[in-house]
Order: C-alpha cells, then structure tokens, then sequence
C-alpha cells in the first residue's frame, strides 16, 4: 500500500464532471510484421497483461481516506481482470482520419472508473482508409490517470509493452500479484492524524530550502534581470469546458524540424514547436476575430525526475512561456520565442522546479477537491485572470522502431486533460523521424479541429521555409566573407 503525492493527489481534486483528468496516447500498428502476418486480440490481451504486472500502478486501486481527511492510498486487493481494461472496437466505413479522431475524442471525454485500477486500453480496427497507412492497421488509444503517472513515467508504460524486434513468442506465464491487506477505517484515521501532525514540520523543511531561493529570484525580477510572464490575454480557451473532446494533429518530418531549429541560433526542437503553436493559434484566432494584441502564453510542464525516482506518478514542475502569437513573420516569431524560453528557464532555475513540486504535497485534500467543484459550479474561471491560454507538453519518444505482439508501430499521438480555464492541449512527440503536435479541446471552444489542424499544417509549412530562406542567407553571406578574405 503506497499513499498518493501531494501532485498527484491533485489531478483526481481537480477532476469534475466536466474534466477527466487522464492522459492518453493513441499508437497505429502494422500487423504484416507480426510472426503470422496477424495479430490476435486474444493474443494482446495475454501480451498486455502479462507485462503489466511489473508496474504496480496498473494494477491497484485507489482507497480514499474516510471525510477526505489525507490523501488517497494505492492498494492491491487481487481482483485485477485484464479483460475489463482492454477492449475491442472497430471504425464503422469508410474508417478514414476524421472518423478516427471523432472516436479518439469521444473516448478521451470518458472518465475512468475510480472503483477499478485507472486504466483502459482500446484495440481500434477497421482503419481502411486512414491516408498513408499501410493495409490491415489498427490502432491501440490507451487512457491512463494523470494521478498514476506523467508524461515521463507514461512512457516507462510504453517502453513495458513493447519488444525492439517483431519476434513475439506467445506466452501462457503468469505471475502472482502481491494482495495488500485493506487497513481499517480507524488505521486510516490514525495516519491521517500522524501525517498531518508532521505535515507543520515537513512545510518549515520545504520552505528553509526554498524560500532563500525565492526571494532572491523575486528581487532579480525586481531588479530586472530576470523577467515573468504577464498580462495575458483571455480567449475562447479560458472558460467554462463542456463534457465534450475534439481531437487532431500533424505529422512532418523531425528533420524539417530540426532544420527550422538550426536555422535560429540557440533555439531548441520545442522553440520551434512552440512557435508553429503560436502561428496556428494566430491564424485561427485572427479567423475567428479573436485575436488579441498581446501574446498567448502556454503552460509548459518540466521534468524534474532524478534518476532515483523510479516510480510512477508525477514529479513535474511547470514553466510560463509565450507562444508569440502577436507576431505575424515566422522566422521572427520563432527567435522570440526562443529569446523568451530561454528567460523562463533562467527564472524557472532561480526558484528551483523541485521546490515548487514539493509544495505540492501540503495542498488540503477535502477543501482542494469542493473548490473545483465550486469553482466549475459558479464559472469562477470565466471570472478571474488566466494564468495561461493553453498546454504545451514535450514527450519526446524513441528514434527506433517499436513492437506490440509482433506488430510494428507506424505512428503515434498523445491527448491531454483539458480543464476550467485551460481547454487546449497540445503534445509534441517525436518517433522514428516524425515530430507530432496533437491537440485536444473542449468541442465548444473548438467546434472545427479540422481547421486547427489546417492552421498549424499552415504554420509549419510557412516556418520551414522562412528558416529555409534564413539558412541560405547565411551560406551566401560566409561565401562572401570567404572571398573577401
């Protein structure tokens, strides 16, 4: 039995009916790969199942603390059934882009079930005429709590049910689940007491580490030397969510991508994903009469995972960057961003990204999960200054080829929790030469994804080539250097 972090606790306290807070991936198998040139849903069902158990959050529930009193428990009782989490569907004809996503969409818009481990799989055939993929794909979309795990620890899920080579040897192996004895209501109200009796010491720790950091960081921002994001502007994405999902995304080439990065001096891979974000919001929100004069600024979630921390869960801090939707020339738009990355990094250091996570474990149960109920309630978000206009999460994935039960994956995407006051995710990945920027929404905000998509096709399309452009002035200034000297 393990008790939940204070961050993780608060994905499932901020969760209302309108906000299921689940990450999902959604992966696109070849099965001409696999031993037989297909591959079985029985056989995935084994395969899954079997490595699964190595991770023990996908097998435990949670128990919650009588009167919300503490954070919740993972526990293991030894009713885990593989056959309840993963489940066969197929597309209904013609099985093409657009009806894959509306299906990924109304999935993602699901909550999962807090009375079983909180997980699902689904296996999604009939993929016919989905535009450049091979004959007989189908796809696997998997929805797991952000309680259970982040962007880091989600892909440690991956890396499990994947074999580097398509030789897959069926198995009928089973391994034993260790059952946790269920503590009794009075145990579980004796622990709440003794956390929170240590709680007080456990805060002055925290804050006689952090705080000297803060302080100096602040005085810097005074000063001016170091800078923080302000005065950002409202849009369509920062009010009330519906239960609703829409979701799409591109897929380009990594090398395209890096080519536009190399063309900036000092700029990253996500510099420009940012700024292909900023120009999609730019053109979709100018289309809409939207657009505000100040630039949009994204949440951009932090890996502050050590090497020690081997567990699942989330150890993420987050960083306040500006998309730079207020600039209309990509290439400019893209050495904004990248100047403005680079400060939030500087003030993000400053304060130290670990600090702010371990706050995190002090946030008060029972009150945190009815103020987002209230706050959904009463539209409080619709009221009150955003903090950010959307999400912007990097989980870069392997440059090799995967397997699953002998099937080779061919692409793969990510969706997000959208919430009150945040209703655009976006996740970039990358696998085996594609870079990928999905994006999630509320269907109110967004009722036209395939325009979304459109606009940020647009503004990659317009970067590479401005960094194109960019790249051969450069080569034709050193040849002049070279002749002149």
């Amino acid at each position: 039995m393990r008790q939940l972090t204070g961050l993780d606790a608060s994905f499932l306290y901020l969760e209302t009916p309108n906000a299921p807070m689940h990450i999902s991936g959604l992966s696109i198998y070849d099965q001409s790969t696999a031993p037989d040139g297909k591959v079985r849903f029985k056989e995935i069902i084994e395969n899954t199942s079997r490595r699964i158990l190595s991770m023990p959050v996908m097998t435990q529930k949670l128990l919650d603390v009588p009167m919300g009193l503490d954070h919740p428990y993972w526990v293991t009782d030894g009713a885990f059934d593989p056959e309840f989490h993963i489940r066969h569907i197929a597309l209904p004809k013609p099985g093409d882009w657009r009806q894959l996503c509306i299906l990924i969409s109304r999935l993602h818009s699901r909550p999962l079930d807090r009375h079983r481990p909180l997980w699902e799989m689904y296996i999604i055939e009939g993929l016919d005429n989905v535009e450049g993929l091979p004959e007989g794909c189908f796809a696997m979309f998997s929805k797991t709590h952000h309680a259970a795990v982040d962007g880091t620890s989600g892909m440690e899920l991956t890396t499990a049910i994947h074999d580097l080579t398509p030789d897959y040897q069926r198995t009928h192996a089973s391994a034993t689940i260790a059952v946790d004895s269920k503590p009794s209501t009075l145990e579980l109200l004796l622990r709440s007491q003794v956390n929170n009796i240590r709680k007080p010491f456990h805060f002055v720790s925290v804050a006689r580490n952090s705080v000297p950091g803060m302080a100096k960081a602040m005085a810097a921002v005074r000063r001016g030397q170091l800078s923080r994001v302000k005065d950002i502007p409202r849009t369509r994405f920062n009010g009330k969510v519906s239960p609703h999902r829409v979701f799409n995304a591109i897929n380009v080439p990594l090398d395209d991508v890096k080519a536009i990065k190399n063309a900036a001096e000092g700029a990253t891979v996500n510099d420009a994903a940012i700024a292909i974000v900023g120009g999609a919001l730019r053109k979709y929100l100018q289309a809409h009469g939207e657009l505000p004069d100040k630039s949009l600024a994204a949440m951009a979630p932090i890996n502050v995972r050590s090497d020690k921390d081997k567990a699942g869960g989330n150890i993420v801090s987050t960083m306040t960057v500006q998309v730079r939707s207020d600039i209309e020339a990509p290439f400019e738009r893209l050495l904004a961003v990248s100047e403005g990355s680079t400060r939030a990094k500087e003030l993000t250091n400053a304060i130290g990204a670990k600090a702010m996570t371990d706050y995190t474990q002090f946030i008060p149960s029972m009150l945190t999960a009815q103020a987002a109920r209230l706050a959904s309630r009463w539209g409080l978000m619709n009221r009150i200054s955003p903090q950010f206009n959307c999400v912007i999460t990097n989980v870069p994935g392997p440059p090799i080829p995967l397997y699953n039960t002998g099937a080779k994956m061919v692409a793969n995407y990510g969706t997000g929790p959208v919430q009150d006051g945040l209703g655009l995710f976006h996740v970039i990945s990358s696998y085996c030469g594609q870079f990928v920027i999905s994006a999630t929404s509320c269907r109110v905000m967004m009722p036209d994804p395939e325009f979304y998509r459109q606009c940020l096709q647009e503004s990659f399309e317009e970067l590479r080539d401005a960094a194109a452009a960019q790249s051969v002035k450069k080569t034709a200034k050193k040849g002049r250097r070279k002749k002149a000297a």
